[in-house]
C-alpha cells in the first residue's frame, strides 16, 4: 500500500484553551491512540488530581508537564485521515515557549489555531496567529473550542469568531477561506462527526477540514538544494553526508557542487531507511556516498546543488524579522547566532531599514535606531563567515531562520533578498 501524502500540522493557541485536549481527542478518534492508552492516561490524570486531562496527557509526555498541566516541549505524533498522513507539531501556548513554536512553525504546512469560546481571544492567540503568518504558514483552520463550557451557545461562537476575524484579517489572513469550527475537544463535538448540539453550524468537522487542506507541491522542478545535517565516513563507501532534499532531485552518478566550500564530487549511491534509491525528491531524508570529497572539508550547514545552478553564498541579505523575546533592544551591529536551515553561524544586523505595524503590516517607522520585543522589522544582515542563503520565496526551507542569543530565541524571520558573494 502506498503511503498517503504527508503534511505537517501545527497546533497553536493560548495556554488553557484546550489545545492539548484537542490533539489527544484527534489522536484517539483517528485510532492513533488506543482505548488502552486512553484508559492508562485517565488513571494517571486522576492520580495527579487532573481528572479531565486524559487527552492532554497523550501529548504532554514529559513528567514535569504532567505535574504542571502545561505543554512545554514540542511533541511529535502521527495520525491518518482518509486522504492524508499527518505529523502533529504541538506548539506550546506559554509565552516563554515561543521558541519551540518557531521551530515548529518553520516546518508546518498548515496550522490549527485553537481559541476558547469561554475565555475568548487572548494576546497570545493573536501573537501566534501573526508569527505563523510571518513565518510563511499559509493554510489555517480555527477551532473555537470549549463549546461545552458555554452550553453550545451560538452567540458565544459568533462573538469569538468575529473578535478573531477583527484581529487576523488586517494581518493578511483570507478569513473567508478559513473554517471556524465550534468544537468541544473534551466531549468530542465536531471533531470526527457533526454534533447535534450545534445544529446551527453547517461547516466541516475538524477531520473534514484536514482533508480540505492542499498538499504542498514538492519543488522537484527547482534546482537541487540539500542542506547537510551531518557527515560520516563509512567503510567501503567513503564520505557519506546525510540531509533532507529541500528542492530538486538528487540522482546517483551525477556531479554535485557543495557550497560555500565550492567543492565538486560525484554521487555514487543514495540510500534512505537502508534502501538504495534511484532518486531522492524533496522531503526525503537521505545519506549519499560521495567520491572525491574529503569528510573534513564539508560540514553541517553546507548545501549540495548541481554545478549549473549552485546554491547561493551570501555577501549579505535583507530579511523580515519578528522580535520575540529580547531583554533590552536590538540595535545596529547586533550579532546573534542565526539558525538557518542546518547552518548555525553568527550574523550581524548592519542596518534596520524599517519597523512595521504588526497589526497591519504597514511601515511604522523608517530606519529606527533599535527594535524591541514584539516589533516586526526589515533588516540588512551580514554573515560573519560564508554561508548559503536563499530567498524564502524561492526556497522556503533555506530562507527562514531563528536568531538565538543568551540561551533563547530572540527573533525569527524570512529572507527577502540575497546579495551573492562575488566569485
Amino acid at each position: 500500500m502506498a503511503e498517503k501524502p504527508h503534511l505537517n500540522l501545527i497546533f497553536t493557541g493560548h495556554v488553557d484553551h484546550g489545545k492539548s485536549t484537542l490533539v489527544g481527542r484527534i489522536l484517539y478518534e483517528t485510532g492513533a491512540l488506543s482505548e488502552n492508552d486512553l484508559r492508562k492516561l485517565k488513571e494517571e490524570a486522576a492520580k495527579v488530581g487532573k481528572p479531565t486531562f486524559e487527552f492532554a496527557f497523550a501529548m504532554d509526555q514529559l513528567k514535569e508537564e504532567r505535574e504542571r498541566g502545561v505543554t512545554i516541549d514540542i511533541a511529535h505524533r502521527d495520525f491518518r485521515t482518509q486522504k492524508y498522513y499527518f505529523t502533529i507539531i504541538d506548539a506550546p501556548g506559554h509565552k516563554d515557549f515561543v521558541k519551540n513554536m518557531i521551530t515548529g512553525a518553520s516546518q508546518a504546512d498548515a496550522a490549527v489555531l485553537v481559541c476558547s469560546a469561554k475565555e475568548g481571544v487572548q494576546a497570545q492567540t493573536v501573537e501566534h496567529a501573526f508569527l505563523l503568518k510571518v513565518l510563511g504558514v499559509s493554510q489555517f483552520i480555527v477551532a473555537i473550542n470549549k463549546m461545552d463550557a458555554v452550553n453550545y451557545d451560538r452567540v458565544k461562537y459568533e462573538d469569538t469568531k468575529q473578535a478573531l476575524i477583527a484581529k487576523i484579517k488586517p494581518m493578511g489572513y483570507a478569513v473567508d477561506k478559513i473554517p471556524f469550527i465550534p468544537t468541544s475537544a473534551y466531549e468530542g463535538a465536531n471533531i470526527t462527526k457533526k454534533s447535534e448540539k450545534t445544529p446551527w453550524y453547517a461547516g466541516p468537522t475538524v477531520l473534514e477540514a484536514f482533508d480540505m487542506l492542499v498538499e504542498p507541491k514538492k519543488p522537484t522542478d527547482k534546482p537541487l538544494r540539500l542542506p547537510i545535517q551531518e557527515v560520516f565516513t563509512i567503510t567501503g563507501q567513503g564520505t557519506v553526508p546525510v540531509g533532507r532534499v529541500e528542492a530538486g532531485i538528487l540522482k546517483p552518478n551525477t556531479t554535485i557542487i557543495i557550497m560555500p566550500e565550492n567543492l565538486t564530487g560525484e554521487v555514487k549511491s543514495i540510500e534512505m531507511h537502508h534502501q538504495s534509491l534511484q532518486q531522492a525528491i524533496p522531503g526525503d531524508n537521505v545519506g549519499f556516498a560521495l567520491k572525491g570529497v574529503d569528510k573534513k572539508a564539508i560540514r553541517r550547514g553546507s548545501v549540495v546543488g548541481y554545478p549549473n545552478n549552485p546554491p547561493t553564498v551570501a555577501e549579505e541579505f535583507t530579511a523580515q524579522i519578528v522580535v520575540l523575546n529580547h531583554p533590552t533592544a536590538i540595535g545596529k551591529n547586533y550579532t546573534p547566532v542565526f539558525h538557518l536551515h542546518t547552518a548555525q553561524l553568527a550574523c550581524t544586523i548592519v542596518e534596520i531599514l524599517e519597523k512595521k505595524d504588526p497589526k497591519t503590516g504597514a511601515t511604522a517607522q523608517k530606519n529606527p535606531d533599535f527594535i524591541k520585543t514584539g516589533d516586526v522589522a526589515i533588516v540588512r544582515v551580514k554573515p560573519t563567515r560564508p554561508c548559503v542563503v536563499e530567498t524564502y520565496s524561492e526556497y522556503p526551507a533555506l530562507g527562514r531562520f531563528a536568531m538565538r542569543d543568551m540561551g533563547q530565541t530572540v527573533a525569527a524571520g524570512v529572507v527577502l533578498k540575497v546579495t551573492p558573494k562575488k566569485a
